[in-house]
């Protein structure tokens, strides 16, 4: 097939359905209709000549070619902003599209520079498409290294092959519970022991090693981010690890309370993280000057 500008529409309605699993749930963001996106769908489909999805009453799903076509389709698209952004550079403007993933909860941390690297990036002259996005770790992760992102930000205790990461700060967790929780009720000292009775939530993304170490009572409850788990413990039925800089404002209001602080802690290591060995353009390369300089760091 002859590739035109109409085929590339045709990819980036393929690719925003299948980021969302769904045809309607692409609706908003390619402002057409579920049927409009069907009959792209389907003249997608002609051209290629492969089946790229199953669909309909069991939902949606990718077929094996239909993968395969979107991983390559992830490659132009990169491939397409990468030029933009070289020829800009060529003229000594930022141009293109910037794309960043962060975990959630990072608003409240005194630690991130994220709005400042932002601020000394926007008086760059050029004119630079910025997309922020929020993602559990191990998906950012794997968008990173898929390109879908130019690069992620937040706590990656176990990084994927592919990837290489430049540590940034330090985040503290305590363990936390409400003050309405039967334990803090409780006017007897709070010991180790005591934890066993009561319910914990786990992080989804946690391995055995972390929930041996930090989960010292039954698992009744799972989160794969911050903020649900943040909810949970203020339910005043579970005990849950959050940052202390998350939690701050609800332990002065005297909604939450650190559970044995000096005993029950942990630090995780925040970090910018890159495709190793990816050519990196000239707009990501000044965003990561832009971003360690707000960190006090070397680029």
């Amino acid at each position: 097939m002859r590739f035109s500008g109409s085929d590339l529409r045709l990819l980036q309605v393929f690719e925003a359905v299948a980021r969302h699993g769904a045809f309607s749930a692409a609706e908003a963001e390619l402002n057409i209709s579920a049927s409009t996106i069907s009959n792209h769908m389907t003249a997608l489909e002609e051209r290629l000549g492969v089946k790229l999805c199953q669909r309909g009453r069991t939902g949606f799903r990718l077929t094996e070619k239909g993968q395969l076509v979107l991983d390559s389709a992830r490659r132009l698209f990169k491939a397409i902003g990468d030029f933009d952004a070289e020829i800009g550079a060529l003229r000594g403007t930022l141009t293109g599209e910037l794309r960043i993933g962060l975990v959630d909860s990072m608003v409240t941390d005194p630690n991130s520079r994220i709005s400042e690297a932002i601020a000394a990036f926007g008086k760059r002259e050029g004119s630079v498409s910025l997309t922020l996005m929020q993602d559990r770790p191990q998906e950012l992760q794997q968008k990173v290294y898929d390109g879908v992102y130019h690069c992620g930000i937040g706590s990656f205790p176990h990084l994927i092959s592919g990837l290489e990461a430049i540590p940034l700060y330090d985040e503290q967790h305590y363990l936390y519970a409400a003050s309405s929780h039967p334990l803090v009720e409780d006017s007897n000292p709070i010991t180790t022991e005591q934890l066993r009775k009561h319910r914990f939530i786990r992080r989804g993304y946690w391995r055995a090693a972390d929930e041996r170490r930090l989960l010292l009572g039954p698992v009744e409850a799972t989160v794969h981010q911050i903020e649900p788990q943040l909810m949970l413990i203020r339910s005043g039925h579970y005990l849950g690890f959050l940052p202390e800089h998350l939690a701050q404002r609800w332990v002065e209001a005297g909604e939450l309370i650190a559970i044995l602080p000096e005993e029950i802690t942990y630090t995780c290591t925040f970090s910018l993280i890159l495709r190793k060995g990816y050519r990196r353009t000239e707009t990501l390369r000044t965003f990561i000057r832009d971003f360690t300089g707000a960190h006090d760091l070397a680029a």
